[in-house]
């Protein structure tokens, strides 16, 4: 895969400015969420999302989710790891392979947090869950996962811009719906949805920095 323009740009304040913003905000969600227990916000947010359950919706659900389970998750990134590495993609397979760190830590941020997962008196319960509530690890992976597809997607020249737009897109939206699906399972608090993505955002831009990075260096030789 061949660089394009956007990767001969500097890092800038602004970019800087972001970054610093979500690991802000991820750290005054994630004391919001230890110090208090499930507002208005969640528990509102959560019934006006489950408000319209049905059988297909439920089981629609339920399939976006499959993608976030650690069984499966593991076994797609790295299936998809070694195909890339066989077609000589080495820097895009180690981006992808990167990407189970997520879970690493993710946990880690459950168990010191050790927030509570929403219970039957608030919320339908769809789905059986473990470990602790935030933040979410569905949402956590889809977004570092599909963050990266997104990153070799518009890092090739192999596609066209419409192309590059449309499944940037499809990704994008895949992790909409997968963060949706998990209060709408009653897996999670909107909180926790956020707090993934949060994270989730904050370790796409550590990788893609060293993966674009990576790529100028050898765009340069």
């Amino acid at each position: 895969m061949t660089p394009i323009s956007f990767q001969k740009r500097k890092i800038t304040p602004f970019v800087y400015g972001i970054f610093s913003v979500l690991i802000i905000a991820f750290l005054l969600l994630s004391i919001y969420v230890v110090a208090e227990p499930p507002q208005y916000l969640d528990i509102h947010i959560s019934k006006e999302i489950q408000e319209n359950q049905s059988t297909g919706l439920n089981d629609f659900m339920i399939w976006i989710s499959w993608l976030g389970r650690t069984s499966v998750s593991v076994i797609v990134v790295i299936v998809l790891s070694l195909v890339l590495m066989i077609l000589k993609y080495k820097r895009e397979a180690i981006l992808l392979f990167s990407t189970l760190l997520s879970g690493i830590i993710g946990l880690f941020f459950k168990v010191v947090i050790n927030r509570p997962r929403p219970t039957k008196e608030f919320v339908n319960l769809l789905e059986d869950t473990k470990y602790q509530s935030f933040p979410s690890g569905h949402v956590l992976f889809y977004t570092v996962f599909f963050g990266a597809l997104i990153l070799m997607i518009l890092n090739t020249k192999k596609l066209t811009n419409k192309s590059r737009t449309i499944l940037s897109l499809v990704c994008l939206s895949i992790i909409f719906i997968g963060a949706v699906s998990r209060v709408y399972l009653g897996a999670h608090w909107f909180t926790d949805v956020l707090g993934g993505f949060i994270l989730g955002c904050i370790l796409t831009g550590i990788a893609g920095y060293f993966y674009l990075e990576d790529s100028k260096k050898i765009n340069n030789q």
